[in-house]
């Protein structure tokens, strides 16, 4: 081998098996015992060998990188907290075990899929994260169908085929329903996220069951634009709500600028709450009342879900569900 580089083949016939062997230990990967994986990281440490990346990829080796898609602009993920402390767990996870994340911005289900297909032909991937389930969601049978590890952030049932980590969104429910209810609580509204997202929909469900059934509720976008407008009608109403719950943090912002412009105290006149939580909605005055949850810590729990796949590990849906309600100073009882 004497001017030239030690390749995987140079490694397979010093310990006596095939090169797809040698492929699978050195990259990390199910189907080799560990005597085995030792002995050939043994070997290519004695022969100098370095994998090439282009040839890593070409041979079906692992990329070591996750694919993140997500359906939205770089500038709403700027202002979205919930999504960048999902990917700060995501990639403090990833970084423990030397993998990076291919983030990729689409329009749609369809272009996201598209990606998928390119991705895992180009072996550019080793799996994915799919974000924002939809109520009925042709990427999951796309992902079936190519193999593709995936996890799915979200969702309320076992995917088979797939992992996820779902909310339980029936104990946030129960937590802000019951807590306005106490209040004394009865016209209450919700702006939601867009209605075609499965967690819009578990919301809603959740919701039902809990001691106010009757919520009016305006579907919106997640931006404070969106919002601002689902807000102005409901305080325009004859029999206006005395306490709104907003799907996000950002949405909840911008109806506490809506009740101050329509000259609404909070919380004398109007109790607001947020599903998601934030560090603006402790700055802003009167510091808003939330569900609490440790976005980033899910991150991290999604993504050692993918590396169980990764390590050959079968999938499984797993329910998580430390949501808190923090009560500040946006609620109250409702006026007289």
């Amino acid at each position: 081998m004497a001017g030239r580089r030690p390749t995987m083949s140079d490694i397979a016939r010093r310990v006596g098996v095939s090169r797809v062997a040698v492929s699978y230990a050195l990259n990390g990967r199910p189907g080799v015992s560990d005597d085995l994986r030792e002995r050939v990281r043994e070997v290519a440490e004695e022969l100098g060998f370095t994998a090439h990346r282009a040839a890593v990829a070409m041979h079906g080796a692992s990329a070591d990188v996750v694919g993140l898609a997500l359906r939205r602009t770089g500038a709403a993920l700027r202002a979205e907290v919930f999504r960048r402390q999902f990917i700060a767990g995501l990639q403090m996870e990833l970084y423990g075990r030397s993998f990076g994340l291919a983030l990729q911005f689409v329009e749609g289900p369809d272009e996201e899929i598209a990606l998928y297909r390119r991705w895992h032909a180009e072996r550019r991937v080793d799996g994915v994260i799919l974000c924002d389930l939809l109520v009925d969601d042709p990427r999951l049978d796309a992902l079936r169908e190519l193999g593709l590890p995936a996890v799915v952030a979200g969702g309320s049932a076992e995917l088979p085929g797939l992992a996820n980590l779902s909310t339980d969104e029936q104990a946030g429910a129960t937590k802000l329903a019951g807590y306005l209810w106490s209040l004394g609580h009865r016209r209450v509204a919700r702006v939601t996220g867009p209605p075609e997202l499965a967690h819009t929909r578990a919301r809603t469900d959740a919701l039902a069951g809990t001691p106010l059934p009757d919520i009016r509720t305006v579907a919106s976008d997640y931006t404070g634009e969106s919002a601002a407008q689902a807000t102005r009608r409901l305080l325009s109403a004859r029999d206006r709500p005395t306490a709104i719950i907003y799907d996000n943090d950002l949405m909840a912002l911008a109806g506490l600028g809506v009740a101050a412009e329509m000259h609404l105290a909070v919380p004398a006149d109007l109790s607001i709450l947020a599903w998601e939580d934030s560090p603006l909605c402790q700055l802003v005055h009167p510091a808003l009342t939330v569900l609490q949850r440790n976005i980033t810590d899910y991150g991290m729990r999604t993504a050692r879900l993918l590396f169980e796949l990764l390590d050959g590990r079968p999938p499984r849906s797993v329910r998580y569900g430390n949501a808190v309600l923090a009560v500040r100073d946006s609620t109250a009882s409702p006026p007289a």
